[in-house]
């Protein structure tokens, strides 16, 4: 495996040449992603495959209308799931066993969703890693967690699982593959040795930059504190999500009426 490939030289790809994936390809990173750690070898979550385009469709648009999601390949939704540990305990008689002595049948609680979400992220970033071994890039797709309500219903989801994430897989094209990568924060912002000490403001100011666009001068004075405001990107971003929940409200079980 090349190192620097696969680690240092990875970006996000959202333009494939076209090429399918093919089969044998799909269950090497499978089989490494199963393999993936995971807390208490519990495997929390569950994998859905995409295959129906209309449904890829669908997620394009409810994903912040981002249509490369349907021409991706291949797509792959992780869930947080802790249903399948519930149903495990039902068919055990664990509630049973609770009434016959007395004590709660406890239902999960914040800190079991935290467990199942980071089982999760964890098999996610292994298919990753695997697929860029293999000459395949991806790209994490967010907004499947963020319209978590419009994705439970069109996916049909159980109680008890949670849409954490999504990947677009594909073979990039050319522009894909020397496409600069995007800069990050330096390292002492993040990798840290000793508590953090670093004045908020610095943080800020270090997380806002961009090359190009101005140096980073360590402020000599200091200011005064000011309300937060709202960059006009992200402010776009939420009016687009509002329209999109109150436009998808009443047509969001359409296609699975006509999957049934």
């Amino acid at each position: 495996m090349d190192f620097s490939k696969v680690f240092l030289e990875r970006r996000s790809v959202r333009a494939y040449d076209g090429r399918p994936i093919p089969g044998e390809i799909k269950d090497k990173i499978v089989a490494a992603t199963l393999r993936a750690p995971t807390a208490g070898n519990l495997m929390l979550y569950t994998i859905l495959d995409i295959e129906d385009q209309a449904l890829k469709e669908r997620l394009a648009v409810t994903c912040d209308d981002q249509p490369f999601i349907a021409r991706a390949p291949w797509v792959l939704i992780f869930l947080a799931d802790y249903a399948r540990m519930m149903a495990f305990f039902e068919k055990s008689g664990v509630g049973d066993t609770c009434l016959r002595e007395g004590k709660p049948f406890l239902s999960p609680q914040e800190s079991d969703l935290l467990l199942a979400c980071c089982d999760a992220l964890i098999a996610a970033q292994t298919a990753v890693c695997a697929a860029e071994s293999l000459g395949l890039g991806s790209c994490y797709i967010g907004d499947v967690m963020e319209n978590w309500e419009i994705h439970r219903d069109l996916l049909c989801l159980p109680r008890y699982t949670f849409p954490i994430t999504m990947l677009c897989f594909g073979y990039p094209t050319e522009q894909q593959i020397h496409r600069p990568q995007p800069a990050r924060p330096p390292r002492e912002l993040v990798v840290r040795e000793k508590p953090l000490r670093l004045a908020v403001g610095r943080r800020a100011d270090v997380l806002v930059y961009r090359p190009g666009l101005r140096e980073l001068r360590p402020s000599k004075r200091r200011r005064k504190r000011r309300p937060v405001p709202v960059c006009p990107q992200i402010r776009g971003r939420l009016q687009r999500r509002n329209a999109q929940e109150r436009r998808l409200h009443a047509e969001g079980l359409a296609l699975n009426s006509r999957r049934r």
